[in-house]
C-alpha cells in the first residue's frame, strides 16, 4: 500500500488491517522504510537475489492474469506431464506447501490446505505424486488440522519437514521451538510412526520416511559465523535431538 505501491493491494486487506498499516508506516524514518523493502523483497523464500521497488513491480505484472484457479490448473497440467515420467523411474515427487499458506503481495496460493492437496491427488492420482509434509508451513493456519491431513495423504508423504510456529490475534506467526508452537508436534510424529510401522508390515523399501528437523535457532558457536536465517547447524542439531527424543519414547509404545 505504502511501499510497494501495487496497484489493487487495497483490495487485499480489511480496513482495520489498512489503518494499522498507515500508523505504522507514517512511524518509520528513511532507512527504517529502505530495511522493510529489504526485509521483503531481497528475501523472497528459493531466492536470494535482491531488486529494485520497480523491478519487483514488474515481475509481479507478469502474474497479473493469474488468478487461483488458472494456477491450480497449470500445476496439474505440469504434474500430469512429469508425474507418469517420474513413476516409470520409481521416482517419488514431493510438493512442499506454500510457505507462507495465505496469498501474498496479490499472488494466489495453491498449495496450503487439505482441499488444496485433495485437487491436485484427485487430478493426479499416482502416488508418485506427494507431499513434502511440512508442519511448519501448514501450521500457520489456524484452520489445518494438521493430524487430519497426514492421515488422510500418509501414503503420499514421501519427505517430512518438522518445525512449529506460533500464531497471534493479528495473524502474524513466528518460527518456535521444534516442541512448542501451535503445532501438536507429539500427535504428528505418532502418527508418522504409525504409517512407518504400516508400511514396514507391507514390506516396502521406503518405509522409513526423509526426515529433517528444518529451521533452527541460532546459537552458541553459531552466533559468531555468518548462516541464512534458519540454517544454523547447531540450531538445527538440537531440533533434530529434541525430534530423536520424542520418536524414541513414541516407538516404546506403538
Amino acid at each position: 500500500l505504502f511501499l510497494l505501491k501495487r496497484p489493487g493491494a487495497e483490495n487485499s486487506y480489511s480496513d482495520t488491517q489498512k489503518a494499522a498499516a498507515k500508523v505504522y508506516f507514517e512511524k518509520l524514518n528513511d532507512s527504517q522504510k529502505k530495511q522493510l523493502v529489504n526485509n521483503i523483497i531481497a528475501g523472497l523464500p528459493g531466492a536470494e537475489e535482491g531488486y529494485t521497488l520497480e523491478q519487483f513491480q514488474t515481475i509481479l505484472d507478469t502474474y497479473a492474469s493469474i488468478d487461483a484457479q488458472s494456477l491450480r490448473e497449470n500445476l496439474v497440467l505440469f504434474l500430469k506431464e512429469i508425474i507418469p515420467v517420474a513413476s516409470q523411474n520409481e521416482v517419488l515427487m514431493c510438493i512442499h506447501p506454500d510457505d507462507p499458506p495465505y496469498p501474498i503481495l496479490g499472488l494466489p496460493r495453491v498449495v496450503s490446505t487439505e482441499e488444496d492437496y485433495a485437487y491436485l491427488f484427485d487430478n493426479v492420482p499416482d502416488r508418485a505424486n506427494g507431499i513434502t509434509f511440512c508442519t511448519g508451513s501448514l501450521g500457520v493456519r489456524a484452520d489445518n488440522n494438521l493430524v487430519q491431513i497426514f492421515k488422510r495423504f500418509a501414503d503420499r508423504a514421501h519427505f517430512l519437514h518438522l518445525r512449529s510456529t506460533k500464531r497471534d490475534e493479528q495473524g502474524n506467526f513466528y518460527e518456535a521451538n521444534h516442541l512448542d508452537g501451535d503445532v501438536d508436534m507429539y500427535s504428528i510424529v505418532k502418527e508418522i510412526l504409525v504409517e512407518e510401522k504400516r508400511r514396514k508390515a507391507e514390506g516396502r523399501a521406503d518405509y522409513a520416511i526423509p526426515v529433517r528437523p528444518d529451521h533452527g535457532h541460532q546459537m552458541l558457536d553459531d552466533l559468531h559465523k555468518k548462516t541464512n536465517p534458519g540454517y544454523s547447524g547447531i540450531g538445527r542439531l538440537r531440533g533434530l535431538a529434541e525430534l530423536r527424543g520424542l520418536e524414541y519414547g513414541l516407538k516404546q509404545n506403538i
